[in-house]
């Protein structure tokens, strides 16, 4: 099956006819969201996460060379690595802590399928660790609610310098995390887990890179941001555990901002 399913991927990313006018505008990406080799608890997250719609944004295309920071459990790696395996390059960059539980679980997934996740390269990335790929190689850049964290260990500043130097010219930065109320001064630790959007925007700034869009794809407006664990209050995490588990159920995850940026090309 997994091979069928493999093929009419390819098929979908070599097809030259033209798209209906109601179909997807790139088919073989709705064909990697809605592939068999997604975990069903990741396909429960969907309707929080847009990953068709926020994939597109980013302008992602099957023969870019891309990478993912910290890619956790394997969310987004799940669709971008049938996606990218023909033609593109696609590199995960994980932390660099060799003891890493949530690292050394990836490591047993990419293995676990060879047919779908040999052509992965795997980099690492953290403080000290910023060769996520050859410099000036890169196409697209992609962080899901990361930026916190790298705020709170106090180098989102050379994180965000890594990754302009990684990126052609031309080449895009997408960001998505947490936002922020915009009427409370930005912690510089982010200790609640929330990130000012214009705060975000300036940090890629400094970097060099240009902003070039933001989209409401992932916004929550239940989210009040005053949650008494922070972001990890709301699911997935659900920090309380059983208290007012119905009532953070019912908010949904967090209100996310997601930003797209560029380096630019002189």
């Amino acid at each position: 099956m997994r091979r069928i399913w493999l093929l009419a991927l390819a098929l979908a990313l070599g097809a030259a006819a033209p798209a209906a006018a109601d179909a997807p505008a790139d088919p073989a990406l709705a064909l990697a969201v809605a592939g068999p080799q997604r975990s069903p608890a990741f396909l429960a997250r969907d309707a929080a996460r847009h990953p068709l719609q926020e994939l597109l944004f980013f302008g992602l295309r099957p023969d870019a060379a891309v990478v993912e920071i910290w890619p956790g459990g394997g969310y987004w790696t799940e669709i971008l690595a049938p996606y990218l395996r023909e033609r593109g390059r696609y590199y995960l960059a994980v932390p660099p802590q060799a003891g890493s539980e949530n690292a050394a679980a990836l490591r047993r997934k990419l293995a676990s399928d060879p047919a779908l996740y040999d052509k992965i390269t795997v980099t690492e990335f953290g403080r000290d660790h910023g060769d996520i790929a050859p410099a000036g190689t890169v196409d697209l850049i992609l962080t899901f609610r990361n930026l916190h964290n790298w705020m709170a260990d106090g180098y989102a500043e050379a994180a965000l310098a890594a990754f302009a130097r990684a990126l052609k010219p031309g080449g895009v930065l997408g960001i998505e995390d947490h936002r922020a109320r915009d009427d409370v001064p930005q912690d510089p630790a982010a200790a609640n887990g929330y990130v000012r959007q214009d705060y975000a925007v300036m940090l890629a700034e400094q970097a060099g890179l240009r902003f070039v869009a933001a989209s409401e794809i992932s916004a929550n407006p239940r989210d009040t941001k005053d949650w008494p664990k922070g972001v990890w209050t709301l699911p997935p995490t659900f920090a309380l555990g059983e208290q007012d588990r119905a009532t953070y159920a019912a908010v949904g995850e967090a209100d996310n901002f997601v930003l797209k940026f560029q380096k630019p090309a002189d």
